[in-house]
Formats: C-alpha cells, sequence, structure tokens
C-alpha cells in the first residue's frame, strides 16, 4: 500500500477536472481569480491536507482497483460527458486508505479539525448537516427526553427529534422589523423555557439564520449552562466563521458544546461536506460516535472527505484570512452600490457587533417596488440562479470563491433586471415561516410521524394533527410540523404561501391541496 511518505509533493501536480497535470502546465492555462489574483493555486496551504494529497496521488496512478465504486474510474469508456462526472470519485475504503483503513488518514483528519475548532471530538459527514444535526439528536437524549428547539430550525432537526423520539419545546425568534426578517433567539423566552422544563436535555439553536443573522450565542450558552444543559447549534451556514476579523465567532469559541457545519455551502467543498464538532464536558463522546455511525454511510467518498479535509487546511492558513475579509469588503461595497436603485438589506452595521455575517448579501425589493420574484426569473435567464427569492426578498450566496468579477456579473444582472420593473413601494411582509405563532404540540414528532394516518382536503384540515413537515423552502423552516395541531393561522399561512408558487417540501402533496393528517382516533 502507497504510504503517505511515497505520495509526491503538492506542488508536483495539479488536477483539473479528471486530468493530473504538472504544476508547470497548469500555470499557463489557470483561470484567473480575483481579478488576477492566483493565490488560491498556491500549493503550500495543500501540504496540510493529507486526504487531499491521498485522492490526488489515487487519481494520477495506474490503479485498476476491484472495489467499490462499479464505475471503476472508466466510465469515460461509455461516454466523455460520465467519465467528467464520475473521474473524480474515489472512495475512502480501497481508495483513499486501505479497506482496514490502516493508514487512518481519515481519524488524522479529523484529530486536526478538532484542533482547529478547539474541541474534543469531530467527524467527518458526507451526508451534509442533515446527517450531522440527525446525529447529534440521537446522542444528546433518549426517547421521552425533553429539549428546547429554535423554532427556526432546519428540517434535518426536525426530523433528528423523530429519529430520537425527543419532545420539543418551541422557542420563538425575535423579528427584526426593519428588514421583516428573525433577528435573534428570544433570552427571555429561552430563560422562562428552561424554568418550566427542568427536564430539558438540551437547547438546540441555529447560527446563523439562514439570512445571517446571529443571535447573542454567549448569552444563551450562559443561561443553559447554569442549569448545565449543554447547547447545541446548527451553524450550517457558518463554516466560515472565527477565520477573520469582523466576523461571528464559530460557536464553540462563543461557549456552545457542538456544532455542525456545512462546508460545502460557503467553502471550496463537494456537495454534501459537513462536519460535526463537540466538546465533552457535557456530553458523551461514545454516544456521539455511536450516533454518528447509526446513520452515516459505510461507503464514503472519498472524494468528498479529501475537499472537507482541503477546506480545514485552507482555513488554516493565513490565505483564508485575507480572503474573508476582501470578500466582506466587496459584499458590502456592492451593497452601497445596489441602494441606488432602491435594492437594499441588512448589513453588519445594522447589528450589534459579530452578529451578522458580512459576507452575507440580502436584498429587499419591497420598499422600491421590484417584484423579487421576477427578478429571480430574469437572472435565472442570465445563468444566475439565486439561494432564494420571494415577493419581498432575495438571498445571493456569496462564497469565498466569489471574486471581483464574479460580484460584477451579479451587480450587472440585478441592474439589468431592475431596470424595467414598476416602481411602486409596498410594505415589507415577514415571511410565514418566521412569524407564524407556534401551534399546540397535540403529539410528540415521533407519535405522528408513526400514527396512522389520512389524507384530508386542506379546509377539512383544521383543528386536526399534522402528520407532515410542511415547509417553505428555501429558507426549510417549517409553518407546520408532525404532532402539531392545525389551526385557522396555519391555513390561511398555507394558503398563501401556494399562492406565491412556492415550493413546499417535504409533503406528500406540494400544491397544499391536501394535508396527510392523523386519524380521527387522536382527536
Amino acid at each position: 500500500m502507497t504510504k503517505l511518505a511515497d505520495i509526491p509533493p503538492p506542488s508536483a501536480m495539479v488536477v483539473r477536472g479528471h486530468i493530473a497535470v504538472p504544476c508547470s502546465e497548469a500555470s499557463e492555462r489557470q483561470p484567473e481569480w480575483g481579478g488576477g489574483d492566483v493565490r488560491h493555486w498556491s500549493s503550500d496551504w495543500t501540504a496540510d491536507a493529507s486526504l487531499l494529497r491521498a485522492w490526488r496521488n489515487f487519481v494520477s496512478a495506474n490503479h485498476s482497483p476491484f472495489t467499490t465504486p462499479g464505475h471503476k474510474r472508466r466510465a469515460g469508456e461509455l461516454h466523455p460527458d460520465l467519465g467528467r462526472l464520475l473521474d473524480a470519485d474515489v472512495p475512502l475504503l480501497g481508495g483513499l486508505d486501505s479497506m482496514r483503513l490502516e493508514a487512518g488518514l481519515l481519524k488524522d483528519a479529523e484529530r486536526r479539525a478538532a484542533r482547529l475548532w478547539q474541541a474534543d471530538w469531530c467527524r467527518f459527514s458526507v451526508a451534509g448537516s442533515t446527517h450531522a444535526n440527525q446525529a447529534l439528536c440521537l446522542a444528546v437524549g433518549k426517547p421521552g427526553d425533553t429539549v428546547l428547539v429554535s423554532r427556526t430550525a432546519h428540517r434535518s432537526v426536525l426530523l433528528g427529534l423523530v429519529l430520537a423520539g425527543l419532545r420539543p419545546v418551541w422557542l420563538p425568534t425575535e423579528i427584526d422589523a426593519r428588514f421583516g426578517i428573525p433577528s435573534q433567539l428570544s433570552l427571555s423566552a429561552l430563560e422562562q423555557a428552561l424554568r418550566d422544563h427542568r427536564d430539558a436535555v438540551a437547547v438546540f439553536c441555529v447560527e446563523p439564520s439562514y439570512v445571517g443573522t446571529v443571535s447573542d450565542l454567549a448569552a444563551i450558552v450562559r443561561i443553559a449552562h447554569a442549569r448545565n444543559v449543554p447547547v447545541i447549534v446548527d451553524q450550517a451556514w457558518g463554516a466560515h466563521f472565527g477565520f477573520a476579523p469582523g466576523y461571528p465567532a464559530h460557536a464553540l469559541s462563543a461557549g456552545a458544546d457542538a456544532m455542525v457545519i456545512s462546508l460545502h455551502k460557503t467553502l471550496p467543498t463537494f456537495s454534501q461536506g459537513a462536519m460535526v464538532l463537540a466538546r465533552c464536558d457535557l456530553l458523551n463522546r461514545v454516544r456521539f460516535d455511536r450516533a454518528f455511525e447509526a446513520s452515516h454511510t459505510t461507503s464514503p467518498s472519498g472524494a468528498i472527505l479529501a475537499s472537507i479535509d482541503s477546506s480545514r487546511a485552507l482555513l488554516a492558513s493565513g490565505l483564508a484570512s485575507t480572503m474573508l475579509t476582501e470578500l466582506a469588503e466587496r459584499v458590502a461595497s456592492l451593497r452601497t452600490e445596489l441602494r441606488s436603485v432602491g435594492l437594499t438589506g441588512p448589513s453588519p452595521e445594522d447589528f450589534p457587533t459579530g452578529r451578522f455575517d458580512p459576507a452575507k448579501l440580502v436584498l429587499q425589493t419591497a420598499a422600491s417596488g421590484y417584484a423579487g420574484l421576477d427578478i429571480e426569473r430574469e437572472l435565472i435567464a442570465r445563468g444566475m440562479p439565486l439561494a432564494m427569492a420571494n415577493k419581498d426578498m432575495l438571498v445571493a450566496l456569496v462564497s469565498l470563491m466569489d471574486g471581483p468579477d464574479s460580484l460584477q456579473v451579479l451587480k450587472a444582472g440585478l441592474l439589468a433586471a431592475v431596470a424595467h420593473q414598476q416602481h411602486k413601494p409596498r410594505a415589507v411582509e415577514v415571511s410565514a415561516a418566521w412569524s407564524l405563532p407556534v401551534p399546540t404540540q397535540a403529539l410528540s414528532p415521533r407519535e405522528a410521524f408513526f400514527a396512522s394516518h389520512e389524507t384530508v382536503p386542506l379546509e377539512q384540515a383544521l383543528h386536526r394533527i399534522s402528520t407532515e413537515a410542511v415547509t417553505p423552502y428555501p429558507p426549510g423552516i417549517p409553518v407546520l410540523l408532525p404532532g402539531e395541531r392545525i389551526t385557522a393561522d396555519t391555513l390561511a399561512t398555507l394558503r398563501n404561501v401556494a399562492a406565491t408558487k412556492t415550493r413546499i417540501a417535504y409533503v406528500a402533496d406540494p400544491d397544499l391541496q391536501t394535508l396527510q393528517v392523523v386519524r380521527d382516533i387522536y382527536r
């Protein structure tokens, strides 16, 4: 078996697409980033990414594997496009490492990540933050235990409650009326919930929110730890936090006990690349490992793992801090320029220090009269899909890999899209997913999920108990959850959401003509 010592130094080879070429050749044809800045091609920081080095060694060697995956990296013989798609796919087992994991590359990479984020425990997930959040749900308690959960929790946490049999107490989020977005978890509601539910085993919160706002996490931790209750943070949208001035601190540095980060959302990582990290003062390391393995694949993608490791190495380098600082400056400049055409939105200056992601580009269209959905359609036609759009809001996901040129393209597209829009100002509306009063939890999510159910027309669902998570997407925050009693407010919100043609995820009837509810015996 090839040892790390035998792997050529990273400066010897650059892998572009599925073809490995010498750096001397690649340097002549490198695409530019950041208007001519090619620092990202520097190989120095990749020397710290052992999984990336193992991947590079595998794809540049003449292997004839008799392991999975079945394409054997020869799918290009069937069709060149299939080769381009699959040739980067290398397994961990029998690829980056032996079937017995003798080199210990993954464990070493996870230890390096734990050191970087100052955690006691770390695992790389190739199934996204969905798997990582659900593993934490399985790790913190047993069926029937009470957990306090932010109402802005992602569907992955909610289904984690079903898997683990946990009983949620929902925590409301305060709304910033200036922008119609969630601003922070209510500290007073958290304190009251901890007094009312002294048996709570954990607090689950989402920091940052989908729109970049961050709660006073240090205060949340202080309140929860006063009762020896651990704080679990879904930091999926903040994998870059804590690595450059002006950005919020990452959750563990704010005192949280565990956090999930989706590196693929804002860093150069394959889709599904995520990480879960924890400190074990109030949590059990053995339970973590058992819970993580319970729902993770036994055939992890070495390519995804290598990209996670490379993003970790990038964050550990000085290059990431410089890139993040420049990114925040470019986004701030773009916000200022777009205000001239009436596209406004939140910025770090609108919140206390460290309470908003400076790289988050959220644009409000209501005050200027622009139609967010119309702008989105024009941008899609120009090859620029957005992360989120509704009548009054646009969210353009800007990542570490967006240099000045790409943001200029976005700016040009936005200016062209609004050039012929109607200008009739309207009031900002708060998304129903963030403003709807929390319905009564008549059954636990697990009880409702497994209950006998029936399908009824939407108008006949009043006062019934939902068996579905009804989730406008994005941002993936549910209007209705399994076990909740359906109210008149809920039905009104669902009708409004359906009328806007918003994608409704995770339901049997995405047009919302019908809902699945618990049979009458449970009413």
